[in-house]
């Protein structure tokens, strides 16, 4: 019964898209349009698709935003549907349909798995019906501990997972959060920190997992192995999105927003290991800029680190998102006066999506672009990169989650007691009081163990 149910949901789901490749056909006037043919080559496919799309259309593809802007509304039900609007292309004038979203599920998807297979089924249904050329959507949530949703399994957080000296701990965590993630309908994890830990101050050292490079390095490798594997258009699979890039670790005020003053040497032999790692070693296919300013330049607006370094130099292949609201850091630095001026330089340096709901990437690049200011070549150039993930993760030919399988994975039992793992491995211990360690081996459980160690502390 239970095969036959999930063998009529797929069903259903193929004739929805083969509906809307019909719609396209009809549209279009095309025989075989070749974006919509999966044997072709993907460079085919981009640049047909690309050579169908309107300015709008294009600048509506590098949007990502969070979903916890109140741009989006101030509450859930409002933004839920503006969510559909923003798929459908009907939310602003301003650009065309959206890319996808960040942060979705974790901000109004409270339910669980059912509801958060089901909602993003719907986006895609909205995205292949109600839009010109039925690109699918492509949803991101944070994964620095798990996939952050409600209802996914909670592993330990950066610094006790790194603690565990573990890479096939590292290996079954993020392979973990992966399947969970796409089971629900979530295409990349991001929040995977790359940035070693240096200065007390941070507020955001637990994300990230070690002081050591060395280590830090086969971490990231081991990560990125785990969330893309091989295929990434494997149902248990995701863009592993790295963060931030080139680092935001070791700031001059302690804030992340502030500028690195740390020197070229330094930022290659100390900083540089972990993003060799993720994307050398393992080819990362997602990162996020950061903050801060380095070299007086903030990294948003940086063709060094952006583009020179992380792309010909480190071999990124990949998409670059920005940080949340982070072509504001252009505007607080004094860099540019207006979004506008901000959107030019970013897009320049190398950044392709927007993920929160910032001008720079929508209504004032459509006029930049009209005015002459932005060559239509740097729209094209970050439209391409995330036209070709879309392709790569197969969302134009398998768009849709199967709901009972999203339950079934999300949180499981197997999860849990991974979970449980990564926590008793991630213990460390500070100072052996009173040669409380070794345990004795006669101990009649793991709990007296436990008020062995709570003596210990009272006396």
């Amino acid at each position: 019964m239970i095969a036959k149910k999930k063998f009529w949901c797929l069903a259903v789901a193929a004739g929805t898209v083969m509906t809307s490749v019909s719609i396209i056909l009809a549209q279009t006037g095309d025989s075989t349009p070749v974006y919509l043919d999966p044997k072709r080559p993907i460079d085919e496919r981009v640049d047909d698709l690309m050579s169908r799309m309107t300015l709008k259309e294009k600048v509506g593809q590098l949007n990502l935003p969070c979903v916890y802007v109140d741009e989006l509304g101030r509450d859930i039900p409002a933004k839920a549907e503006a969510c559909r609007k923003f798929t459908a292309g009907t939310y602003t004038q301003e650009i065309g349909p959206a890319c996808g979203f960040f942060t979705l599920a974790d901000e109004i998807l409270k339910q669980g798995a059912r509801q958060q297979a089901e909602y993003f089924n719907e986006l895609q249904r909205i995205a292949l019906t109600q839009t010109r050329l039925k690109i699918p959507v492509m949803q991101d949530e944070e994964g620095t501990h798990g996939a952050m949703f409600p209802g996914g399994t909670v592993f330990p957080e950066g610094l006790a997972v790194g603690s565990s000296f573990d890479l096939d701990l590292v290996k079954a965590i993020y392979a973990a959060a992966a399947a969970e993630a796409r089971a629900v309908g979530v295409h990349m994890l991001s929040t995977l920190v790359m940035e070693v830990d240096r200065d007390p101050r941070m507020g955001r050292n637990e994300e990230a997992y070690t002081e050591d490079p060395c280590l830090y390095m086969r971490i990231g490798e081991t990560i990125v192995r785990a969330t893309q594997g091989y295929d990434i258009s494997a149902p248990d699979k995701v863009i592993a999105v790295l963060t931030d890039f080139p680092t935001q670790s070791e700031p001059t005020s302690g804030l992340e927003r502030g500028a690195i003053e740390v020197s070229d040497r330094s930022m290659r032999e100390n900083f540089m290991p972990p993003w060799i790692g993720a994307i050398t070693k393992a080819g990362g296919l997602g990162v996020m800029a950061g903050y801060p300013e380095i070299e007086d330049v903030p990294s948003h607006a940086s063709v060094k680190w952006m583009n020179d370094v992380l792309r010909h130099e480190i071999g990124f292949q990949g998409v670059v998102e920005s940080e949340g609201h982070g072509f504001r850091t252009m505007q607080y630095e004094h860099i540019v006066p207006t979004q506008k001026e901000a959107g030019l330089l970013g897009l320049r340096a190398g950044v392709d999506l927007n993920i929160t709901y910032e001008p720079a990437y929508m209504g004032p690049l459509v006029e930049s672009v009209e005015e002459g200011r932005v060559p239509i070549s740097l729209v094209d150039r970050a439209l391409r990169r995330v036209l070709e993930v879309k392709f790569r993760l197969g969302l134009f030919e398998n768009p849709y989650v199967n709901v009972d399988h999203a339950i079934q994975v999300v949180h499981s039992q197997a999860n849990q007691d991974l979970a449980l793992r990564a926590g008793r491995e991630g213990i460390v211990l500070l100072k052996n009081d009173k040669n409380l360690l070794p345990l004795k081996r006669d101990l009649r459980s793991w709990w007296e163990s436990r008020r062995r160690i709570f003596l210990c502390k009272e006396s």
